[in-house]
């Protein structure tokens, strides 16, 4: 297979795994926070900065750039890896919760969805084939099979007939991929937040056979609480040889909770898209490094961090850029998000292979300001 996964170990404390996902493009070990390099590019960064960081792998996003700047020119280009200069592996999302979420005027039928460009209004269809086109093209190590990502609360049957709907699409998006042997396509379990319809959801997926498999429809609203039960009720039914991804979910509390809980790979925008408002991730907790109270603090955002930003730049400055709009500043606090981040999944792998991950998470919660739930904070 292009992509398989590795156990190494589970932890004996917490049943959180260690382990290994191997692609076209590197090794990556797991658990792992992916970066969002959404239009090709994570925002403000540059390929060799977001290395520099110590990200394994990146995702961008299938919508965004079927919008712009189009499949074939990427195609021509040499696909997505050559494009944008990243030669470590890449993950490409379905485009599915761009359609549902972006897109006011949308129809969805048993072919496909119909639906509006976000940015100049025209008419546009994706199926199931259409995704699997797009992301052959894109040519990343992992593509995800279209699916709908239903809204948050939603009545039961339309969870229900949803969800079915996009089993059946999986198995389209199976027939129509192009490239098995050097692209993984991942199926996404559905379900809402009901324990009868992921158990569904899941099991319809299994019996296809994706070289893995991804946890879709939470981070949408949904009280965190209800995010973790969704998860114990879902990953037992997962195999275990597989990897599992648990879609658009980044922050810190999230990402050592799912771990917990056996997830394998997480990604979010959350690190950058707060980094543009001048809120940074710290070892004490959230830091708005805009506040006024910084004005003359010539510390580093986190005493305790030894990235590029905090060895060189201090509290006070990053302000000033800030509020003067300046586009380096925004660049500091972003390398600081991802490299928190990158660094916390470190100590979480280090923590596994200790078997002592829920003595790390309850130290880790305490510094940062969480409760053990992880319902203060982000």
């Amino acid at each position: 297979m292009a992509v398989h996964y590795e156990h190494i170990k589970t932890c004996k404390q917490s049943g959180a795994r260690l382990g290994k996902l191997h692609t076209p493009h590197g090794t990556i070990d797991t658990p792992v926070f992916m970066p969002v390099g959404t239009q090709a590019t994570v925002k403000s960064m540059s390929p060799e900065e977001v290395k520099d960081l110590g990200a394994q792998i990146i995702l961008s996003n299938t919508y965004h750039l079927f919008l712009r700047p189009g499949h074939e020119l990427v195609k021509r280009a040499g696909g997505l890896h050559s494009f944008m200069n990243w030669d470590r592996a890449i993950l490409t999302d379905s485009g599915g919760f761009q359609v549902f979420s972006l897109s006011e005027m949308r129809k969805i039928t048993e072919e496909g969805v119909h639906f509006r460009s976000h940015l100049n209004g025209d008419k546009l269809f994706i199926s199931p084939e259409i995704a699997m086109e797009i992301q052959n093209a894109l040519g990343a190590d992992i593509m995800m099979a279209f699916d709908e990502c239903p809204p948050f609360p939603a009545e039961y049957d339309y969870i229900k007939a949803s969800t079915e709907r996009t089993t059946r699409w999986a198995e389209r998006c199976l027939k129509s991929h192009a490239r098995t042997q050097d692209q993984a396509l991942f199926g996404i379990v559905q379900g809402g937040m009901h324990a009868d319809l992921r158990k569904m959801s899941a099991q319809d997926l299994v019996s296809m056979d994706f070289p893995g498999y991804a946890i879709g429809g939470l981070s949408v609203g949904e009280p965190k609480d209800i995010m973790y039960r969704v998860l114990e009720d879902t990953v037992p039914f997962l195999p275990f040889e597989k990897p599992r991804y648990l879609m658009g979910v980044g922050s810190p509390d999230a990402l050592l909770e799912g771990a917990i809980r056996g997830i394998d790979m997480f990604d979010c925008v959350l690190p950058t898209r707060i980094a543009r408002n001048g809120t940074v991730m710290t070892s004490q907790g959230r830091l708005v490094v805009r506040n006024a109270k910084f004005t003359d603090d010539f510390g580093p955002l986190d005493p305790n961090c030894d990235c590029y930003t905090c060895q060189h730049y201090s509290r006070a400055y990053i302000r000033h850029l800030m509020k003067a709009d300046e586009m380096f500043g925004v660049r500091l606090t972003t390398y600081h998000n991802l490299y928190f981040l990158v660094q916390l999944m470190n100590r979480v792998r280090q923590a596994i292979s200790e078997d002592r991950l829920l003595d790390f998470r309850d130290e880790f919660f305490e510094q940062y300001g969480l409760n053990k739930e992880g319902s203060r904070g982000f």
